[in-house]
């Protein structure tokens, strides 16, 4: 799957990781040697505990514009939001700096 800023008509990730069990998605990036796009789905929180590489985070609400981001999130870090917002896309560290994005912009999945 791509991933497409429709508002600022940028390539977010040419390749995106949806995780199709509950372990996958548990694992999450652990599993990579270096960071990949991945879109999870989960309320709340994330966190980068054992992860060996700062990554991205995108929070989106369900018409897929972003409603808080966080950049460059350390390894052995928590990340929280409102919980009404479930769709988080975990990118490659400086994903939101090369691409410009921004809170209310729309992505495209």
């Amino acid at each position: 799957m791509k991933l497409f800023n429709n508002t600022k008509k940028t390539v977010i990730a040419d390749d995106v990781i949806v995780p199709k069990t509950l372990l996958e998605q548990t694992i999450g990036l652990l599993k990579y040697k270096s960071p990949v796009a991945m879109l999870l789905k989960t309320r709340f929180g994330i966190h980068t505990l054992d992860m060996k590489y700062p990554i991205d985070v995108l929070i989106l609400d369900k018409e897929n514009k972003v409603v808080a981001l966080k950049g460059n999130l350390k390894p052995n870090r928590i990340f929280l939001w409102h919980f009404k917002y479930d769709t988080v896309l975990e990118l490659p560290v400086e994903t939101i700096v090369r691409t410009k994005t921004q809170i209310g912009d729309k992505i495209l999945l």
